[in-house]
């Protein structure tokens, strides 16, 4: 099996497959802790719908570049589900069902409306549970993936402190003239690109456990905030890595078997986690 997965690393394609997913794995797992501890952890999942409607457009439209409506549709919705969740009449959880619930139905109304594909199934179900796609990435899929993953890293290392700040107490971060509101919207925004990124490698409905499992499985072996996001971001990569893998060798779905391996961590570090207490 060793062999046959050195084999495999010499194909342009898998090389390409492993460098988007560990991008992608890294990205997630650096925004989860804070919107896993903000309590925004469902955000991910109602912005993964809005991104399967935003795709199901550009299908019916053909477009040869998704990207071009698939990032700023999930854009502007992950800025009114944060100004939306703010509205005292409509709750933050109310505001993301809403979204959520309409995008996807939408998506699914107009793909089958609109159809232009005879085997409309297979296309919806990829994109929901993921398909095979990211073995198929273009130079210019992976150039975009590394830009944008790179846009991310930038933004969490130079406003590590500043994002810190409003994740753990927003009054004390207004108090000490932090501009809340505009951090809120920078990580709702780049949320959203991640989840663009996710949705080739895991589709629609698994981005949730890229973005969730990473957090919860570092808070259970560390404390500090920096510790878990460490350990979070070494996690997303390493289950990844072993679900791509794995995936290659076994012909196994791509996105199932990333969450089935974020799942296995989970459950180590839970055990660790109660060993050490």
């Amino acid at each position: 099996m060793i062999k046959t997965l050195f084999e495999y690393l010499q194909y342009p394609f898998v090389q390409k497959a492993l460098i988007v997913g560990v991008l992608i794995a890294l990205c997630s797992a650096l925004l989860g802790v804070t919107l896993v501890l903000k309590r925004f952890s469902f955000i991910g999942d109602g912005l993964s719908h809005v991104a399967f409607g935003a795709m199901a457009i550009a299908t019916v439209l053909n477009l040869v570049d998704n990207m071009v409506i698939i990032l700023p549709i999930t854009v502007l919705c992950a800025v009114l589900l944060l100004r939306t969740g703010q509205n005292t009449k409509i709750k933050g959880d109310a505001a993301v069902a809403m979204i959520s619930v309409g995008a996807l139905a939408f998506g699914y109304l107009i793909m089958n409306v609109f159809s232009t594909s005879s085997n409309l199934s297979g296309d919806v179900c990829s994109t929901l549970f993921g398909s095979q796609s990211i073995l198929t990435l273009s130079a210019s899929d992976v150039w975009i993936c590394i830009s944008l993953s790179v846009a991310v890293i930038l933004f969490f290392v130079f406003f590590y402190n500043k994002i810190f700040a409003v994740t753990f107490d927003e009054s004390f971060s207004k108090a000490s003239g932090i501009r809340v509101g505009v951090y809120n919207t920078l990580i709702a925004i780049t949320t959203a690109v991640i989840i663009v990124l996710a949705m080739n490698l895991v589709g629609s409905l698994l981005i949730s456990a890229l973005i969730i499992f990473p957090s919860l499985s570092a808070m259970r072996v560390c404390k500090s905030f920096k510790m878990v996001t460490v350990m979070s971001a070494v996690l997303s990569v390493i289950c990844a890595m072993t679900g791509l893998i794995v995936s290659i060798l076994a012909g196994t779905p791509v996105g199932s078997t990333i969450v089935a391996a974020d799942a296995a961590a989970f459950a180590v570090c839970l055990v660790i986690g109660r060993i050490k207490a």
